[in-house]
C-alpha cells in the first residue's frame, strides 16, 4: 500500500531535487523511498536503478569469444 506524504523544503532544494531526478530518468518520490530503503538496510527493496537508456541497451552484447590476444593481434595489423 502506498500513502502520500508531504514535505516541506526550500524551493531552491524542490528545484534541485526535481532537476535531478529528471536528469536521472526517476522521480523524487522514487528517489526518497530508494534512500529510505538504502539506511535501513532493507537488501530487498535495494536496487540499482539504470538509466532509462542505459537499461534498454542491457543485454543487446553478449560475451565475445574473443579475447585479449585476438585484440592484441588486431591492433599489431593495423598498427605495426
Amino acid at each position: 500500500m502506498q500513502t502520500k506524504l508531504t514535505l516541506r523544503l526550500d524551493d531552491n532544494l524542490v528545484r534541485k531535487a526535481k532537476n535531478h531526478a529528471r536528469r536521472k530518468g526517476t522521480s523524487v518520490s522514487r528517489m526518497i523511498a530508494d534512500y529510505f530503503h538504502f539506511i535501513q538496510g532493507d537488501k530487498k527493496e535495494q536496487r540499482i536503478r539504470s538509466a532509462p537508456l542505459t537499461a534498454s541497451l542491457q543485454g543487446l552484447m553478449r560475451k565475445s569469444a574473443l579475447d585479449e590476444k585476438d585484440y592484441k593481434k588486431y591492433l599489431e595489423g593495423k598498427y605495426l
